[in-house]
């Protein structure tokens, strides 16, 4: 069965995840990757399964993901949909509360796979204004990675059992 990954990524994390996500089921499947920065509303009509990945930002997914899955909520909810976002919150239940919280309530329920993949702050990519509040918010002003491996490989198995 044919494969999307469709994803939103402002500064790389959340790319970096769904092209990593992508090789491990290309060993299995025909896989197709879509930025959203690159193709705003991608054809959802000749893929069995639709993967969507979004970064959180103060708890919100992208606007450009917002957008894409309004526009295209019916056709995703006749698809087999894997659903993932990438950010930094500590906490195991917020972590969860933000993944639910980012995509219409109907696609969280039919989702066979979701996770929350870890995520990062790249302050090389970011702004002034962005790293003051990342500093002030997180305590940091270096850059740090907490992409979660063995979450990724969790969604990974999932995605590979309905394969």
């Amino acid at each position: 069965m044919k494969t999307a990954i469709i994803y939103a990524s402002k500064y790389g994390t959340t790319e970096k995840v769904a092209v990593t996500i992508a090789e491990k089921l290309r060993e299995k499947n025909e896989v197709e990757l879509f930025s959203l920065k690159q193709k705003a509303n991608p054809d959802l009509s000749s893929y069995g399964i639709v993967i969507l990945g979004t970064p959180i930002y103060a708890g919100k997914a992208s606007k450009k993901m917002m957008t894409f899955f309004q526009k295209n909520e019916q056709a995703l909810l006749r698809k087999k949909t894997g659903l993932f976002v990438c950010g930094m919150e500590p906490s195991r239940a917020k972590r969860q509360k933000e993944l639910e919280d980012a995509y219409p309530d109907g696609l969280v329920k039919n989702a066979f796979a979701s996770g929350f993949l870890g995520g990062a702050f790249i302050f090389e990519r970011m702004n002034f204004i962005e790293r003051i509040i990342i500093n002030k918010i997180a305590k940091t002003n270096t850059s740090v990675s907490r992409i979660d491996e063995n979450a990724i490989e969790a969604f990974i198995k999932k995605l590979l059992d309905v394969l």
